[in-house]
């Protein structure tokens, strides 16, 4: 989850909202790739749940990545709960069951993105392993129960805890127990904004297949290939899905502003203090008729905060996040903005992208989102399987990424990055299929050896 904005900045209007959305938009050379990723850290000694505090505790990890790193700390009162990088624009931030998450500069290659990457997980080992901690990458805690797993100190997440049973039944265990990897990108105006979106919702459950990394749940096979994925779907349909209205004419970032106003809140900040406001209107913020808060009047902070809690399959503030995979290894988080760049960075491939999808109807888009998570490559749109459809759609980002020209300093281009999913699709299983293969034909029907296979 992203980090509260602080601008105080008073709104007016409605009018001003979509401004605010609309600033977003930026010339082609000024496009940037940021990445985010989570990982679900635990004890080496017996590969339990991290706790905050303690010696060997969260805490303790940020106060050394902050000591390591030289980085401000992020402070909810007397408390640390994640460190921002003020010149290079990174942060890390706690999410609510501990999972530790990078959110990326704004980088201009996969290079870069995928340097930041290793980069950020050797600083973390040099701190952690010290302590005992190791982190795990995968889509879903495979072990512990929603009971064992810690609880964050972060005023937003003690409402939206007791708000989440309230509109469904998995919305704690998103917010306590799963991890994401996520590229941000950027649009050059409101028409290709439109665009990138409408090819983003589309393919997203080709993302959630190649990406898929969630099999277990409390120690044994869960029955779907990305069940973090199937998560989103019973946690706040409010908040979530695959937005047909995206796809109807006269989209634009007055559209998504309707959108977001009729979201309902979880809080509003003043200070260091949450207020809880939630199911309450936006609009009714705006108009400054909250009943909780006489008189307070909508910033700029609030907007942008509550855009952070909408969570379709892909997501737009200033930018468009990418929304649909699981965790994995460090290979896989360099794949996905090297997916996602070569796809909606270089007009021919998102031109023939959107030629895949153009003809899908609301109800097809959804069917296919819907199937994915338990059945990945076999999931089939119009007769087609996902698979097929991943070989075509990682091709296309190939021939994007090659168009792009951006070279490292051994002369390679991005394309490198996307090897894992053409290894992926060329099999034909996904990695949580190899999981659950190993988990049966290998493991002896243990998860345990999941944290040596995929921690980091």
């Amino acid at each position: 989850m992203a980090r509260d904005q602080l601008d105080l900045t008073p709104i007016e209007s409605r009018d001003e909202l979509v401004a605010w959305i609309a600033a977003g938009a930026k010339p082609r050379e000024r496009f940037r790739i940021g990445t985010e990723h989570e990982k679900l850290p635990f004890t080496l000694r017996d590969r339990r749940p991290v706790p905050y505090e303690g010696r060997r505790g969260i805490r303790a990890l940020l106060e050394g990545m902050r000591h390591l790193l030289g980085w401000e700390p992020i402070m909810e009162g007397e408390t640390i709960i994640g460190l921002a990088d003020v010149t290079g624009g990174g942060a890390i931030t706690l999410e609510p069951g501990g999972q530790f998450e990078l959110s990326g500069a704004q980088l201009e290659t996969v290079h870069q993105t995928c340097s930041e990457v290793h980069s950020h997980l050797a600083q973390l080992r040099q701190i952690a392993e010290p302590l005992g901690v190791g982190f795990l990458g995968i889509g879903m805690s495979p072990e512990w129960t929603r009971a064992e797993t810690p609880v964050m100190p972060k005023g937003r997440y003690k409402i939206m805890s007791a708000y989440m049973p309230k509109v469904g039944s998995l919305g704690l265990d998103m917010m306590f127990r799963t991890c994401t990897v996520q590229v941000n990108l950027d649009f050059s105006s409101e028409a290709d904004m439109v665009k990138k979106l409408r090819v983003g919702l589309a393919l997203q459950p080709v993302a959630t297949a190649l990406f898929a990394n969630s099999p277990f749940t409390e120690g044994k096979p869960n029955g779907f290939l990305s069940f973090r994925s199937e998560i989103w779907r019973d946690t706040d349909a409010d908040r979530t899905g695959m937005l047909p209205w995206v796809f109807e004419d006269g989209m634009s970032f007055e559209r998504w502003t309707d959108y977001a106003l009729d979201v309902p809140m979880y809080f509003v900040k003043r200070g260091d203090t949450y207020h809880d406001v939630a199911g309450q209107s936006f609009r009714d913020l705006l108009a400054g008729k909250i009943a909780s808060l006489p008189g307070e009047r909508a910033t700029i902070s609030d907007w942008a905060n509550h855009l952070t809690t909408t969570f379709p399959e892909v997501r737009l503030k200033r930018y468009l996040e990418m929304r649909g995979a699981d965790a994995g290894p460090s290979g896989r988080l360099c794949a996905l903005p090297a997916l996602w760049a070569g796809l909606l960075y270089d007009q021919q491939a998102l031109d023939a992208a959107w030629d895949i999808a153009r003809d899908w109807t609301a109800a097809e888009r959804q069917q296919l989102r819907d199937d994915v998570p338990k059945l990945g490559f076999h999931a089939e749109i119009r007769g087609r399987k996902v698979r097929a459809l991943a070989r075509e759609v990682v091709s296309l980002a190939r021939e994007g990424l090659a168009r792009r020209k951006r070279l490292d300093r051994s002369g390679r281009d991005e394309t490198h990055f996307l090897a894992p999913l053409e290894m992926l699709v060329e099999g034909g299983e996904t990695p949580a299929d190899i999981l659950v293969r190993k988990y049966r034909d290998e493991w002896d029907g243990s998860v345990e050896p999941v944290f040596g296979e995929l921690a980091y």
